[in-house]
């Protein structure tokens, strides 16, 4: 069973109708959205157990739950194969290598359900996996927004460029921006690991090194921050109306 914390989290569990074994919710804990959840529950017949919350502090593990917890079915994995059937002509990907923090990984999900990407890909190993932790800071998106994980990033992006993607990693040493690309089409955004970036033959297997511009002192965007910019620059190319 996957261990699921947080309103947001549990109420997107409901709302897509995945299996659920139990919810609990902290004693004394009262919100709408809380009712909203305990309401909902009724209603699909799932059970829901009121404990005391440091109880519910033992099972998030230092997480914060804001008073529920939720164990569920565990998702069918997402495959390779079925993110580029749905991309279709002009669908575009996110790929995350060796991303560790969960809390950015999270982020980057739901920032990537936002901007209507159609799925997500990380590595299996060296990087962060799909706990409860990326689960809220996702806010939900894991429900909806298909991650897949592949055992060799670089493989992977080779398998996408035969498929028709361009791939555009996102790095500091990039030669252009992303103003001056042109994300129409199938398309791949790359984003490397909190810090070091992309990994020099994950940056090889790109067609594109793109460079977020910095004003300020600092050199770099965290790399969930790097990864909205990159995403919602593609939709707003995608939403240009052509003279």
């Amino acid at each position: 069973m996957n261990r699921i914390i947080g309103i947001h989290a549990v109420q997107a569990l409901l709302d897509a109708g995945r299996g659920i074994d139990r919810v609990l919710i902290a004693k004394g804990a009262t919100s709408q959205r809380l009712q909203k959840i305990i309401e909902d529950c009724r209603t699909r017949a799932v059970a829901v157990r009121f404990e005391p919350r440091e109880n519910l502090d033992r099972l998030a593990d230092k997480g914060v739950h804001q008073g529920v917890v939720a164990y569920a079915a565990k998702k069918s994995a997402a495959r390779l194969e079925d993110l580029i059937e749905q991309a279709g002509d002009d669908g575009f990907l996110l790929v995350a290598d060796s991303v560790e923090d969960p809390h950015n990984l999270g982020a980057i999900v739901r920032t990537a359900h936002a901007a209507g990407a159609v799925g997500v890909i990380v590595p299996e190993r060296r990087a962060a996996g799909l706990t409860d932790t990326v689960a809220k800071a996702a806010a939900g998106a894991l429900e909806y927004l298909p991650v897949v994980k592949v055992k060799n990033i670089n493989r992977t992006l080779d398998e996408l460029k035969e498929a028709g993607f361009w791939i555009y990693g996102f790095d500091e040493r990039g030669d252009r921006t992303p103003w001056e690309a042109d994300f129409k089409g199938k398309v791949v955004i790359v984003v490397g690991a909190e810090g070091s970036g992309l990994h020099r033959m994950t940056a090889e297997k790109c067609d594109f090194l793109l460079r977020i511009p910095m004003q300020g002192e600092i050199s770099s965007l965290n790399v969930s921050v790097a990864a909205g910019v990159a995403l919602f620059e593609v939709v707003r190319q995608r939403n240009v109306k052509q003279d």
